[in-house]
């Protein structure tokens, strides 16, 4: 059918800024849910252009998953939205399928029609089980409830930002063809802030910082990495769920760009052994009443107290925490210090080997970096372990705390060993939602080799979560 014919809707990126900007704005100033909410119906009625809304959703490790509804049905039915929760890894059996999605309006998005289809509109959704409560498994909803709970109890806003590295392939399914190919093809070799002006992995930086800047994300700086043809794309501090949506927005829109150019973008943390890997720098810090409490210009590295018993609840929860920050078999290749990647339990505001560092901040950046994240761990659940624990953990009686010699695991099995055996852990999940991830965790690993050895192996990408292919599973 000619395009002619067909009246979608298609912003151009200055309107699709604008009208990011001010959802962000009102998620910021924690607009009546209500009022959000008959304010986007009656968008959605008057906006004929509009053909579908797209519904995102995570799975336990983090997987995002997207319906469309049509709008007119969505219109009549937004409040009884069912879909089959047995088809997703870590969600209900078979014989229990049915959940609800419920719509975050909030976390409404528009998005560029030439990156995500015409007459369409994003949104993020709450998984709800058959009683009308919560689902456990549904972290960004666990999550969301954490973070209402220190606002109402404590005034406290917890807020983040994350530093996501990637590469950039040749092909278009670099991952899912690795068991085949056993390689992966470098587009730059440039290295660490240099690409030439034009050449591929520069013309995806620059696309891809437009269409995170259409999306509200209120970019900051872009560069090549230090490994070849790697990437990070750096953006704005949000609220804890908001940030944790723009980790999944982030990664959905390379992989949209790269596709677009023949190409495919990886966030598995070490796809080439004897380079840097990617990882995802989480970066968190706690306000009241629009003060950063992290902040004390008398204080240790200008740090308050608060902040370093933060950091100290981490630190002696970081074997507990280490699986859920490190989701993969691959994630515990990339735990080396000699690329700048951290596996020491301890905290510096220099060496960049330690789990925790303090970077040189003011009162309103002053913050905690926690860089042991892998930047395939559920984002949702990567949060919730950072902030409940920073801020209900316990704190170890160990002498020198911050600079004892003690080590990140160095492969899976350790971690799901400690990951299993910590009570903190179930106290995060729930015994319940505790026990699947360990089992999917520990699925992935048997399929795997138990020795990392030198060079990737194949089914660390084929059983790998976010490359995740039932036709491939099914091979084993």
């Amino acid at each position: 059918m000619p395009n002619d014919l067909r009246n979608f809707l298609a912003l151009s990126y200055e309107e699709l800024e604008e009208l990011n900007l001010a959802a962000k704005q009102q998620r910021k100033e924690r607009v009546s849910v209500d009022v959000i909410r008959e304010e986007r119906l009656k968008y959605l009625t008057d906006e004929k252009r509009i053909k579908a809304v797209t519904l995102l959703f995570s799975d336990l490790e983090g997987r995002l998953h997207m319906l469309d509804y049509d709008k007119k049905f969505l219109l009549n039915s937004w409040d009884n939205m069912t879909f089959d929760g047995s088809s997703i890894r870590g969600f209900t059996a078979q014989r229990e399928s049915d959940l609800r999605l419920a719509i975050d309006w909030p976390s409404f998005y528009w998005a560029p029609a030439d990156y995500f289809g015409s007459g369409k509109v994003l949104v993020f959704g709450e998984v709800i089980d058959k009683d009308g409560s919560a689902y456990g498994a549904d972290i960004r909803g666990v999550l969301k409830g954490f973070a209402a709970e220190q606002y109402a109890s404590n005034g406290y806003t917890l807020n983040a930002a994350n530093e996501i590295e990637g590469f950039l392939f040749n092909g278009t399914d670099a991952e899912r063809r690795y068991n085949e190919t056993g390689k992966f093809e470098y587009v730059n070799t440039g290295g660490y802030y240099h690409s030439l002006p034009g050449d591929p992995l520069r013309q995806f930086i620059d696309t891809t910082a437009e269409v995170q800047r259409a999306m509200g994300f209120q970019n900051e700086k872009d560069h090549p990495e230090v490994a070849p043809s790697q990437f990070e794309i750096n953006y704005g501090y949000g609220e804890v769920v908001q940030a944790a949506d723009q980790i999944q927005l982030y990664k959905l829109i390379c992989r949209q760009v790269a596709n677009s150019m023949g190409l495919s973008v990886s966030f598995l943390p070490k796809p080439v052994v004897g380079v840097n890997g990617n990882g995802m720098h989480t970066n968190v810090s706690v306000s009241k009443n629009g003060r950063n409490i992290f902040w004390d210009p008398k204080g240790e590295e200008k740090m308050s107290k608060t902040a370093w018993q933060f950091i100290d609840r981490i630190l002696t929860h970081g074997n507990d925490i280490c699986l859920m920050l490190n989701a993969s078999v691959n994630a515990y290749r990339r735990l080396d210090p000699h690329f700048e990647a951290p596996n020491q339990i301890k905290a510096s505001a220099t060496d960049r080997g330690s789990m925790v560092r303090i970077p040189i901040g003011n009162e309103k950046s002053a913050r905690v970096e926690v860089r042991s994240v892998g930047p395939d761990a559920n984002p949702y659940m990567v949060m919730l372990a950072v902030f409940k624990t920073g801020l209900q953990g316990e704190i170890a009686k160990v002498k020198n705390l911050r600079q004892a010699e003690r080590y990140l695991p160095d492969n899976v099995y350790t971690a799901i060993d400690n990951f299993r055996a910590a009570s903190w852990t179930e106290s995060l999940l729930g015994a319940d939602v505790k026990g699947r991830y360990a089992d999917l965790k520990q699925a992935s690993a048997d399929r795997c080799p138990k020795l990392l050895g030198t060079f990737v192996k194949a089914p660390e990408v084929q059983y790998h979560h976010e490359v995740y292919n039932q036709f491939l599973w099914n091979q084993f």
